[in-house]
């Protein structure tokens, strides 16, 4: 008995050391790459059906885990251009730059799979606004170029390699402007998109 007893508690030790072990190989930092699908919500206070086009982007976010489950994560693109459009119709075109910071809570107990959910805020540049000369005639439009909202997360990461995982993601994200003609206010414009992404995630 004295034997398997100490045979069983060997085992345990090694079997924590190397739980210890593939913990600890995995360092606090994680780079994840994605190709994102924008979907706006286009919604307007306008009366002119105000919109933009859903388009795939790349996208880039660097994490920091404080711990195995609280991460913040900043979330980046490249500038996109989109097509603005009223009642379908194209009547110009704009960049928005919308970097995003939350903050995470990862769920390890689940084997494998790592899910998580996040919250946090976003920032975004409205830049290079153009109209269609007939509407710039008739409307003289303008848009606030700065917009700050809330942004909701939720996703998971599946490991296929030694600290490499596939990711899979979902975020809403409020975006909104202010639409101006002639410089009064006519209403607000609200993007609201909701965003899909599949990439793969390298920690270190």
């Amino acid at each position: 008995m004295k034997k398997h007893a100490i045979a069983a508690a060997l085992l345990g030790s090694v079997l924590c050391a190397s739980a210890f072990a593939q913990q600890t190989t995995e360092g606090p930092w994680m780079v994840r790459a994605r190709a994102v699908h924008l979907n706006s919500s286009n919604g307007d206070s306008t009366g002119l059906g105000l919109g933009i086009n859903n388009k795939w982007m790349p996208e880039v976010d660097i994490s920091y885990f404080f711990n195995k489950n609280v991460a913040v994560e900043l979330i980046l693109t490249v500038p996109q251009k989109q097509t603005i459009s009223s009642n379908g119709t194209a009547i110009g075109s704009l960049k928005h730059l919308p970097p995003t910071l939350t903050a995470q809570y990862h769920f390890t107990e689940l084997g494998g799979f790592k899910p998580y959910v996040g919250a946090g805020l976003n920032y975004t540049r409205f830049s290079s606004v153009r109209f269609d000369p007939a509407v710039v005639a008739a409307l003289n439009p303008s848009i606030d170029k700065n917009s700050f909202g809330w942004a909701l997360q939720a996703g998971v990461d599946i490991p296929l390699a030694k600290n490499l995982y596939l990711n899979l993601d979902v975020k809403k994200v409020q975006i909104k402007t202010d639409v101006m003609s002639f410089g009064a206010k006519a209403g607000e414009f609200k993007v609201n998109p909701v965003l899909i992404g599949v990439g793969l995630g390298w920690r270190f």
